[in-house]
């Protein structure tokens, strides 16, 4: 195919425009594909030298080496009255489709068709779309071997766009400069095995339009105008005309349009490569819960604020799943997204430049918007204000973001307010000035209304992209109550006691994260209205008595709080002081005192490093997320029947009370132990039945222990172990499913046992109990080498905490932040980081594919504060 740096063109009001070719040599090979340079986005794991996606009609690509110059010759309009010969090139030669094969010489030959059927314009990247028509032979040649045949025409760039806006349904058209591949979806569709490809400078359509209906001319004029509409008509573009699928007639492997309405959703977070994953829930009149996973760029995600937003899929794929319908993303996918309160505006959210709403959209829309609210979908208080907030509470914040600074590499703060002040003393945090993006002061009036949240792991990611001034809905946050100290300032920050504090934990479980509201949003309308009755800050007026108030440190003394850290070796080994490159020289089974520096680490995300470990078969696995657990207690929950408690057991009911001031409270079973009560100990156990997870930890405060129990059989059980078997206050106990023999039984206390703690009732039930443990890999590096090494079995001698605290107390994991922010801080070079005196052990082990290889693990090796970082740091 021809190439060249620019082309003319003809359009079908006779004018002419010029398209530049993209740079990149371009070739095209049997199967019409052109190769080269292209520059489209790469998609992580999901990236294959070849892969096929799937248009809304089944056109199959290969989408890594598809590449199109844009510079494709229009589609020709044809004058009404003349047939298509009449104007098509005398030297070109019509061949029947029935005889078209890949072998075929498609030079000067036409294929001539009506459109029996267009697809919508697909944009695959910027400045590339691609269009696929089906054409039929009305008019079969002598020489035809069949009767009506019907092909696959694949259009490319500024041909596909032309053809798109030009051609409709029923136009006869006649293609020419086209090339021949195989259709991969011949025993789909049953139509040609080939398909036609026009793309380039010798690709062309003409086309006879279809006329409209005729008007009945009173008068010669009336005929000229007649004759004249019709032209215009026939040439006008039609709307596009979508049908949808009820959710409850979905099929697997078919490609839909639907509507719905948002029963859960996650916010989108980074996935292995560069696209962004979010996943959904949605319904519809037929009372199907469809799930809905979405990969692609972040801002064309669905904008979704709250539970009951209605939500429209163009262009997904429905696959089976456990039994399930799910949909997932395909080619040309697009969504709209609307307020789903009644009466709400029609204004859709979306990053699409073109879309299309007609009146039937809107009556779904309004439909759907009606029978969620019948159905209590849509939550009656969306969001809760600061003046309403109560301790131990998950909730949604709408505010505004006022300021902003890192705390440490994993957490972030924001400075917020919505114009109402929270009745709580709330968690003062101090900040360094020149750290802080936004105002560093505020006057008193506003500096009450303000908020400190602390927001971690991978939600600081986001909150880097976040400006003062943005309004800000904040999903699952959480409200602690009690003593805390901020991560990362120890230093500066003190302990501050009967304050309510608020953080936006890890992970996207319950749709925690955080979105960003659009200025012309209701909701921030509303907020304005509020925010209005409190002056703007007039900071000129701040003297410096009211900046040491604000930082409580004279500006000339500020210094870096940075805890610094340095470790040193426990053992009692008599061993010399060795290199790292000896040290890999060295044979496994032997133990090496070293001097080194961390180079990096992971995970950076401390959640993942606890692990649970069985003692017993020696297996180690990860802390199931609240969503599953959350879920398994949901399914225990509703299958409280009927059930005889045992023998050694006393039931009674328990009041629950409700996640919001005003909600109605629960009552659940609760069994006890005959024992335990004789002997005044009727708070330290108790057997829960019926109760959902955020239940089970609202009775935690009140009980010291609490197991979950469920109806099975007529009899009590307990849940399946990847739930907790046991709470103890805000600790969690899990128990191995290979390793356990789980029963309901009474925890037999022998004398002078004054505590039953988790032991003695993982013993009773028949549990083998999990221990909860911290695993790191850790790069060091010396003058001579680097090395991989684990950190796990002396992991809490290391750090100087327990992981069982890790996992449910703050200031535990502030001092495993804090030690490897000061071990591996983020800024500076490698070189400068503080050296370690550390002991290894090396071992052998096998891995994933069963082969033996050398192993390290740090032992016998603590953390001390403080430090002065060393600069002379040669071990040798």
């Amino acid at each position: 195919m021809r190439v060249t740096a620019a082309c003319q063109f003809e359009t079908k009001r006779g004018k002419q425009a010029q398209l530049l070719q993209p740079s990149g040599l371009v070739s095209t090979n049997s199967w019409g594909r052109k190769e080269g340079r292209t520059e489209g986005r790469k998609e992580g794991k999901k990236e294959k030298k070849e892969r096929r996606l799937s248009s809304p009609a089944g056109l199959l690509l290969c989408q890594s080496v598809w590449c199109w110059a844009g510079d494709a010759m229009p589609v020709r309009v044809l004058s009404e009255g003349a047939g298509p010969g009449a104007q098509v090139p005398a030297h070109l030669t019509r061949i029947p489709i029935s005889l078209i094969t890949t072998s075929t010489d498609c030079s000067n030959k036409t294929v001539k068709g009506k459109v029996a059927q267009k697809c919508p314009l697909v944009t695959l990247a910027s400045d590339n779309v691609i269009l696929k028509a089906v054409i039929q032979e009305e008019d079969s040649p002598p020489n035809s071997s069949s009767q009506n045949p019907s092909i696959n025409v694949i259009l490319f760039g500024a041909l596909a766009k032309d053809f798109s806006q030009t051609v409709n349904q029923g136009d006869v058209v006649v293609a020419s400069g086209f090339t021949v591949g195989k259709s991969p979806t011949v025993h789909k569709d049953k139509l040609h095995p080939c398909n036609l490809l026009l793309s380039g400078d010798d690709a062309c359509i003409y086309v006879t339009l279809l006329p409209p209906p005729l008007l009945h001319p009173r008068s010669p004029p009336a005929a000229k105008r007649s004759s004249a509409l019709s032209a215009e008509v026939s040439r006008a573009t039609k709307a596009p005309k979508y049908t949808y699928v009820r959710l409850g007639d979905l099929k697997p492997g078919t490609v839909v349009n639907v509507y719905g309405v948002v029963v859960f959703f996650k916010q989108p977070f980074k996935s292995r490569g560069t696209d962004f994953c979010s996943s959904l829930k949605i319904t519809d009149q037929s009372n199907q819960k469809i799930g809905c996973t979405i990969f692609c760029q972040l801002e064309d995600h669905p904008k979704i604020f709250q539970i009951g937003d209605i939500i429209r899929f163009h262009r997904v794929k429905t696959q089976s799943f456990n039994n399930s319908i799910t949909l997932v993303t395909s080619f040309g996918f697009s969504v709209l997204v609307f307020d789903g309160a009644e009466g709400g505006s029609m204004e859709p959210r979306t990053s699409s430049r073109s879309f299309h709403i007609d009146q039937e959209d809107r009556q779904t829309v309004e439909e759907l918007r009606s029978w969620a609210a019948n159905q209590a979908l849509v939550p009656s208080v969306p969001t809760i204000p600061l003046s309403a907030v109560s301790p131990k509470a998950y909730f949604d914040l709408t505010c505004q973001l006022l300021a902003k600074a890192p705390i440490d590499t994993t957490c972030t703060l924001l400075r917020v307010w919505d114009g109402t002040r929270c009745p709580h003393t709330l968690l003062n945090v101090i900040v360094e000035p020149n750290v802080t993006e936004g105002p560093t002061s505020f006057s008193q009036e506003r500096g009450s209304l303000i908020a400190n949240i602390l927001v971690y792991d991978n939600h600081t990611e986001f909150a880097r992209q976040l400006k003062p001034g943005d309004f800000l809905r904040i999903y699952n946050l959480r409200a602690i109550p009690g003593s805390s100290k901020v991560p990362g300032l120890t230093s500066s920050q003190s302990e501050e006691v009967d304050h309510l504090a608020f953080h936006l934990h890890g992970g996207t479980a319950y749709g925690r994260g955080i979105r960003v509201l659009p200025e012309n949003s209701p909701v921030v309308q509303e907020l304005k209205r509020v925010m209005k009755v409190f002056p703007e800050d007039d900071v000129d007026e701040l003297n410096d008595e009211d900046m040491l108030d604000i930082w409580s440190t004279p500006p000339e003394f500020l210094e870096d709080g940075a805890v610094k850290c340095s470790t040193e070796r426990s053992c009692g080994h008599d061993t010399q002081l060795v290199t790292l490159s000896e040290v890999k020289r060295s044979d496994p089974g032997r133990v090496h005192h070293v001097r080194v520096q961390l180079r990096t680490y992971e995970p950076r995300r401390l959640h993942q490093a606890l692990k649970l470990y069985c003692s017993k078969c020696t297996s180690m696995q990860d802390i199931p997320d609240d969503e599953l657990v959350s879920g398994l207690f949901s399914e225990a929950s509703k299958d409280s029947g009927p059930c005889s408690p045992p023998p050694w057991a006393l039931s009674g009911r328990v009041d629950v009370p409700g996640d919001s001031p005003g909600s109605p409270k629960r009552t659940l079973s609760v069994h006890m132990s005959t024992q335990l009560m004789s002997e005044d100990k009727s708070k330290e156990l108790i057997f829960l039945m019926g109760s959902t997870l955020e239940e089970t930890r609202r009775l935690a405060a009140g009980y010291q222990n609490i197991v979950p129990v469920m109806s099975s059989a007529g009899h009590l059980a307990l849940l399946d172990l990847s739930a907790p078997f046991l709470l103890r206050g805000r600790k969690t106990y899990y128990g191995c499913k290979r390793c356990s023999e789980a029963a309901v039984r009474e925890p037999s206390c022998a004398e002078g046992v004054e505590t039953i703690d988790e032991k003695i009732i993982a013993e009773a039930l028949g549990v083998q109990l999990l221990q909860f443990v911290l695993l790191m890999k850790l790069q060091l590096q010396d003058t001579t080498d680097t090395l991989d090494v684990f950190l796990w079995r002396d992991a809490e001698a290391f750090f100087g905490v327990l992981a069982e605290d890790v996992a449910a107390n703050q200031e535990a994991q502030n001092i495993i932040h804090q030690t490897m922010d000061s071990l591996c801080p983020a800024e500076g070079s490698t070189g400068e980081h503080p050296w370690m005196d550390l002991c290894l052990t090396a071992y052998r082990a096998e891995d994933d594919e069963g082969q033996n290889q050398t192993c390290y693990q740090i032992c016998h090796s603590t953390v001390t504060k403080p430090f002065s970082t060393q600069s002379n740091a040669n071990p040798a």
